[in-house]
């Protein structure tokens, strides 16, 4: 399934030969479409030839039409697309310094390498200005690290924001945008003086080929969850039955205790049972809001080990089903949930748990003489308790494919 890891399928240096060619052929197109003259582009902000909005934005258009269908049909998985995280204010702000540099000169960065390519002064002249900025930006970001860092919303996408199905909010998106080419063109009209009458036909086919495709986009939806997971579960299950993936208590206290790596715990029980007993430093984490998670859980450091917790593995391991399906690595259940881990950390000697057990519950069995959430003796265990338990360490970090991306 798309991504494909064309470094692990080419090698180091065949796939660097990939982003060469794809490289050369977006600035190839972006020449061909006249983006290396700084007088055309400017000439968009007088509305006299909007190429560049018509352009780009089809691009778009079909890209994110394109993704989507591939995610619909099981080709594709979304979740490892890189998205650019959203710091709002600072991309604001961002956003209208780059928009007055490129009215200033006539290109942005991406089209004035495309210039310089094809050696045109001006377009070398706005690459220096650009190496400029960058180091002067570097030498101060300091000096407004908060403001830089602020408003931070992570992987925040329109149909997130929307609260609306991805093919809603592309249809919305293609709709809003053809919208816009029919003003554009008569605002070339207009000022640019353009004849409407001469431009091509095929224009107004391709629109309807996109609100077509775009309907259909919307009928299919996106796999859910439990589709993914139905995809991938020949593949998956023989971890879940030959244990695998089930941890210890032992080693989960040894990861507690492991500062070299990024423990995320999340607690998946019902609140109840949670604000009764839990695990220090565990998250609650409602099982409905876990493919909600998955994107976010995808953006941790590559040393993060997440490990799911139910009263016994029932909900963890669907949870951890969820996730895997959702492509999120170094995933784990606790073995035998919070009963086997206070079968071996929760009365021996402590006072906060009593002795006395459940029998045959599906629940917590363990009882407590109150909601003391994980103020319990046995919620934090002495680190050294680990030195004499035995175990068979489960924990084998998974590699996270190298994240990165945006437009120069």
């Amino acid at each position: 399934m798309a991504p494909f890891p064309l470094a692990e399928i080419f090698g180091h240096y065949g796939a660097y030969v990939i982003y060469l060619l794809v490289g050369i052929s977006f600035g190839a197109v972006l020449e061909m479409a006249g983006f290396g003259i700084s007088t055309k582009l400017a000439a968009q902000f007088y509305f006299k030839d909007q190429t560049v909005l018509k352009v780009m934005f089809t691009g778009i258009l079909v890209a994110m039409v394109l993704v989507f269908w591939a995610t619909g049909l099981g080709l594709l998985d979304y979740n490892r697309v890189w998205v650019n995280p959203t710091y709002l204010w600072p991309g604001i702000v961002g956003g209208l310094i780059m928009g007055f540099g490129f009215i200033i000169g006539g290109f942005c960065p991406g089209t004035s390498l495309v210039s310089a390519a094809t050696l045109k002064i001006d377009g070398i002249v706005f690459i220096l200005g650009v190496f400029t900025g960058i180091f002067i930006f570097g030498e101060t970001v300091e000096n407004i690290s908060v403001f830089w860092n602020s408003s931070y919303l992570g992987r925040f996408t329109l149909q997130e924001w929307l609260g609306i199905s991805t093919g809603t909010t592309v249809l919305l998106i293609i709709v809003i945008a053809l919208f816009m080419f029919w003003g554009a063109e008569h605002l070339e009209r207009i000022f640019g003086g353009k004849d409407l009458s001469k431009a091509p036909k095929a224009r107004i086919v391709g629109a309807v080929v996109l609100l077509v495709a775009t309907f259909g986009l919307v009928g299919m939806g996106q796999p859910t969850s439990l589709e993914k997971w139905n995809q991938i579960s020949a593949e998956k299950t023989s971890l879940l039955e030959n244990r695998e993936v089930q941890i210890h208590p032992g080693e989960l206290l040894d990861l507690i205790n492991n500062n070299s790596l990024n423990l995320i715990m999340l607690d998946v029980r019902d609140e109840t049972d949670y604000n009764l007993y839990h695990i220090v430093d565990a998250r609650s984490q409602a099982m409905d809001e876990l493919t909600k998670m998955a994107p976010v859980l995808l953006q941790e450091t590559a040393n993060t080990v997440i490990v799911t917790i139910d009263n016994d593995e029932t909900r963890s391991t669907q949870a951890w089903q969820i996730l895997t399906a959702e492509s999120v690595p170094n995933v784990y259940i606790l073995d035998g949930g919070i009963n086997h881990w206070l079968d071996i950390f929760g009365h021996e000697g402590h006072a906060d748990c009593s002795t006395e057990l459940i029998p045959d519950s599906d629940g917590l069995r363990h009882v407590f003489h109150g909601a003391m959430g994980s103020r319990h003796e046995s919620a934090e265990p002495d680190e050294h308790t680990v030195e004499h338990l035995e175990y068979v360490p489960k924990v084998k970090l998974e590699k996270r494919k190298p994240t990165g991306g945006g437009c120069g």
